[in-house]
C-alpha cells in the first residue's frame, strides 16, 4: 500500500484506486451485485404494480380513475423520482454514497405504504410522487457507488446486469398482482392496496442487506479520508483472500482533496469542458426514458382497452416481458467490455428503435392477438433494456468522482422529466382516443428518438471499456 504523500502543501498520492481496479472477482463483489441490485429490483417492483392495478384502480369504488388519471400517476412518480434523484444526488456527492442509502429507502417505505390508504386522486398522486423521490435519489446513490467499487474489467457488464435487475422487480410485481388482484382471493377494493405494501416489505430487506456495504474508497479520498479508504480497500483484499505480489507497484493518483466541489465547477465540467459527453448523456437518457415509459406505464390499459384482457390476468403478459428485460442485460452485457461503449450503445438504440417501429406498425394494423403483441416485446426489450441500462453507465462513468452523483441525477432528471413524464401523459391521452393509429404514432415518435440516440452515440460516445475510471474521467482535484 502506498502512503499518502504530503511533499506538497495538501496534496496527497494513493493508489486506493488501482487497487479496487486490479482486484479479482470475490464474494464481496457477488454480494455488492446483490445489495444494490435488489433497489431496482424495488423499482421494477413499483412501476409493475402501479402498472398491473390500473384496471383496479379504474373499477375502484374509492377512486375511479380515468385512464388519463392512471397517465397522471404514472407522471407523479416519475416527477418526484426527478426531484429526488437532484436533491439526494447533490448530498450524495457532499455526505457521501453510504449515509443516503438509509435515508432514501426510509422515504421510499414511507411513501409507498402510505399509497395504500389513497383516499382520492390528489392523495394517490402525492404518495406516488414521494415514492418516486425515494427511488430517484436511489438511482444517484447507487449508480456512483457501482463505478467505484467494482473492478474496471468487468464495470459495464456489472453495471448492465444490476440495472437490469429492475425487471426481476417487475415479475415479482406481476406474479404478486395475478394474486392480490384476484377477487377470488381478496375483495378487488383491497387487492391494489395490499400491492403496495409488497414494496414496504422489499425495502425493509434493503435497509438490512445495506449494513454492510462500506462507503466509497475513492469519494473517501476525494474529501481527504485517505485512511479510512485504504483501510476499506485492505479489508476487501482480506475478505476476497487476495494476496498483493511482492513488489507491486501500481499507478499512483495525485490530487487535492477538498470537502466539496463548488456547483459553479460542476456545471462548467458538464457543460463547457466535457459538453460532448453531456451531449451524448442527455440524449440516450431523453429517448429511453420516453421510450420505456411511454410503452410500460401504459401497458395494462393497451391490454385492457384493445384486448379486453381483465386486470386481473395482466401480470400474465408482463412476466414474459419482463423476461426479454433482464436477459438483454444478462446476455449481451459482456459486449459492452469486450466489443466496446461506443459499437454496443449505438447497435442496442438502433435495434430498438426499428423493432419498435415493426411492432407498432403491426399492432396498427390489428394482425397481433394480446399474446404475440407481448412476444414482440419481450424481443423489442431484449434490446433496449441493455441500451436504457447503458445510459446510467454511460453518464455514472463520463464524469469526475467528485460530482459523479449530481451528474447522474442531472441527466437523470432531464431525460425523465423530458421523456418519463410526458411519455405516460401523451400515451394515456392517445389510449383514451380507442384509435390505433393514434398509438402507433406514438411508438413511432419513440423510435425516432431512440434512433436519434443511436447515432450521437456512434459519433460522440466515450470508449470507456476497461479503463480505470480516473483515466475516463480526470477528477477535478487532481494535481499533475
Amino acid at each position: 500500500m502506498t502512503a499518502p504523500d504530503r511533499s506538497r502543501e495538501g496534496v496527497i498520492e494513493t493508489d486506493v484506486p488501482a487497487r479496487l481496479d486490479r482486484l479479482p472477482w470475490s464474494r464481496f463483489h457477488t454480494l455488492v451485485v446483490v445489495a444494490l441490485g435488489i433497489t431496482w429490483i424495488l423499482d421494477g417492483l413499483e412501476v409493475t404494480l402501479a402498472g398491473a392495478v390500473s384496471g383496479a384502480l379504474k373499477e375502484s369504488p374509492v377512486l375511479k380513475f380515468t385512464n388519463t388519471e392512471i397517465g397522471m400517476a404514472g407522471a407523479a412518480y416519475i416527477a418526484g423520482a426527478v426531484l429526488g434523484a437532484v436533491f439526494f444526488g447533490w448530498l450524495t456527492d457532499r455526505l457521501g454514497r453510504k449515509k443516503l442509502f438509509t435515508i432514501t429507502v426510509l422515504v421510499y417505505l414511507t411513501a409507498t405504504a402510505a399509497t395504500a390508504f389513497s383516499w382520492n386522486l390528489w392523495s394517490f398522486l402525492a404518495f406516488r410522487f414521494l415514492t418516486g423521490m425515494g427511488i430517484g435519489g436511489e438511482y444517484t446513490a447507487i449508480n456512483s457507488t457501482i463505478q467505484e467499487l467494482i473492478p474496471a474489467r468487468v464495470r459495464g457488464w456489472t453495471d448492465l446486469v444490476i440495472n437490469g435487475s429492475f425487471w426481476v422487480g417487475a415479475a415479482l410485481g406481476a406474479l404478486g398482482a395475478i394474486v392480490l388482484l384476484d377477487p377470488a382471493h381478496i375483495e378487488p377494493e383491497h387487492g391494489w392496496r395490499l400491492a403496495f405494501f409488497i414494496g414496504a416489505v422489499l425495502g425493509l430487506v434493503i435497509l438490512i442487506l445495506r449494513q454492510w456495504i462500506p462507503e466509497s474508497p475513492r469519494w473517501l479520498i476525494s474529501h481527504g479520508h485517505h485512511e479510512r479508504a485504504a483501510a476499506i480497500v485492505a479489508d476487501i483484499e482480506r475478505r476476497s483472500g487476495f494476496i498483493p505480489p511482492a513488489g507491486e507497484n501500481l499507478p499512483p493518483t495525485r490530487l487535492r482533496p477538498r470537502a466539496a466541489t463548488p456547483l459553479r465547477e460542476v456545471f462548467r465540467a458538464l457543460f463547457i469542458l466535457h459538453r460532448e459527453r453531456a451531449l451524448v448523456g442527455l440524449a440516450l437518457m431523453v429517448s429511453q426514458a420516453f421510450f420505456y415509459n411511454a410503452i410500460f406505464f401504459t401497458y395494462a390499459l393497451i391490454l385492457t382497452d384493445f384486448y379486453h384482457v381483465p386486470s386481473q390476468a395482466v401480470g400474465w403478459f408482463i412476466l414474459p416481458f419482463a423476461a426479454g428485460n433482464f436477459l438483454g442485460p444478462l446476455l449481451i452485457g459482456r459486449f459492452f467490455d469486450t466489443r466496446g461503449r461506443r459499437f454496443m450503445i449505438a447497435a442496442t438504440y438502433a435495434l430498438s428503435g426499428l423493432l419498435l417501429t415493426g411492432t407498432g406498425y403491426l399492432f396498427w394494423r390489428d394482425w397481433l392477438t394480446a399474446s404475440h403483441l407481448t412476444l414482440c416485446w419481450s424481443v423489442v426489450f431484449f434490446f433496449a433494456s441493455a441500451a436504457a441500462s447503458s445510459a446510467y453507465l454511460t453518464v455514472s462513468e463520463t464524469f469526475p468522482v467528485e460530482m459523479r452523483a449530481l451528474a447522474i441525477a442531472v441527466f437523470y432528471a432531464i431525460g425523465t422529466g423530458a421523456g418519463g413524464i410526458a411519455g405516460p401523459w401523451l400515451f394515456g391521452i392517445l389510449i383514451d382516443t380507442g384509435s390505433r393509429g393514434s398509438v402507433f404514432g406514438g411508438y413511432l415518435l419513440g423510435a425516432a428518438l431512440m434512433l436519434a440516440a443511436a447515432v450521437i452515440a456512434a459519433r460522440f460516445a466515450v470508449r470507456a471499456e476497461r479503463q480505470p475510471l480516473e483515466s475516463v474521467a480526470r477528477p477535478l482535484n487532481a494535481v499533475d
